[in-house]
């Protein structure tokens, strides 16, 4: 167990807050593309919705708290808890807080999620090797890459086929006031999940540290006080916006109607809500743009623009090796490992220049 001086553990706690703060801003486009893409609120006011029902989750969760067993998985169920350094939690949030930004700046709507499941992957790795993994953890968030937005996809292409179903005979002006109400309601559920599942990681990463520094005995469970400051840091984020990713997940993927928008966040939202249930930290933003392409693929797939959506793909597969690979770099920079960490700069280099290379000739 690694003792720390109460000023340094408040200090790392102000940077996974700053983490959630980030998150927040960064996944605002996930709670509320849809109505602002649908033109259902003004963004400032789809902003204040998001971040309200970002936080109200937190009541949510303390009528049932079982739906916060995601807490539990970034806490203990990725690197075991016992190997987890004030230094393994400094790199993890530096990774994933590195890659946030450059997604945040380039408008690709990356995960929030999975760049810190890399930077707590890589700075595992990097103090206490591979043995220090939770394979059944991991391979449980693996897995969930793959089949939340494909399961997304499916759920919106049942939900827009059902609704298109029980409203064959409604008038277009009908079908348009129903669908502006239960949108609403769809986005204010998914904004619900959102927060919950997407707070939950932060919590996990504060718990572990107080853990591992013998700031919290006994049983591994989440303070109250961690679960508020979270919640509160990740509505402030999202009260902040990230509206460069909000064009590209509510505009450039596909054009949305109401009807459309209310299946990707309905869809969204039961993802969602089993993904926390089932403890899995499921990435937000892969969730609800597989919603949204089945939303624009059940009207027709050329609907679709497979172009950026193969580019927001590509950003989801290197989220998790680019947020590890700095999350060890910076790891061996406070641990004083400056030969490690100038070996790896030295590949890392190499491997853009090829790559730049490569393209050129291409």
């Amino acid at each position: 167990m690694s003792h720390l001086a109460l000023p340094l553990l408040i200090g790392l706690i102000a940077v996974a807050l700053a983490f959630d703060f980030l998150n927040g801003l960064h996944d605002a486009a996930n709670s509320i593309a849809t109505v602002v893409g649908t033109r259902l609120l003004r963004p400032v006011w789809a902003v204040g919705f998001a971040a309200f029902f970002n936080f109200a989750a937190y009541f949510l969760a303390l009528r049932w708290p079982s739906l916060h067993n995601v807490a539990d998985t970034i806490g203990k169920g990725l690197i075991d808890n016992d190997v987890i350094t004030p230094a393994v939690v400094f790199g993890a949030l530096v990774g994933a807080m590195f890659w946030n930004v450059i997604t945040w700046v380039k408008g690709l709507p990356s995960s929030s999620s999975h760049a810190l499941v890399g930077g707590l992957i890589g700075a595992g790795v990097a103090h206490a090797g591979f043995p220090s993994i939770q394979w059944a953890g991991l391979n449980k968030t693996l897995i969930a890459i793959v089949l939340s937005p494909v399961l997304g996809l499916i759920v919106t292409m049942a939900i827009m086929l059902l609704t298109s179903w029980l409203g064959v005979r409604a008038s277009a002006r009908g079908a348009e006031r129903t669908f502006r109400g239960l949108h609403l309601f769809s986005a204010g559920a998914y904004s619900l999940g959102h927060g919950l599942n997407d707070a939950q990681k932060t919590m996990g990463i504060i718990t572990v540290l107080l853990y591992s520094t013998g700031y919290l005995h006994g049983h591994f469970a989440v303070p109250n006080w961690v679960a508020l400051s979270c919640y509160i840091a990740m509505g402030i984020g999202t009260l902040t916006g990230g509206w460069r990713i909000i064009e590209t997940m509510g505009t450039r993927i596909t054009k949305l109607n109401q009807h459309q928008g209310f299946s990707a966040s309905m869809g969204g939202s039961i993802m969602l809500f089993a993904a926390s249930y089932l403890g899995i930290p499921v990435s937000t933003t892969h969730t609800i743009a597989g919603c949204v392409i089945g939303a624009g693929t059940a009207r027709r797939a050329s609907a679709v623009r497979w172009g950026l959506a193969g580019d927001v793909a590509i950003a989801w597969v290197i989220t998790i090796p680019a947020s590890a690979s700095v999350a060890a770099l910076f790891y061996w920079l406070i641990s004083g490992l400056f030969l490690r960490v100038l070996i790896a700069v030295g590949v890392i280099g190499f491997i853009a220049w090829s790559a730049r290379q490569w393209s050129v000739q291409s």
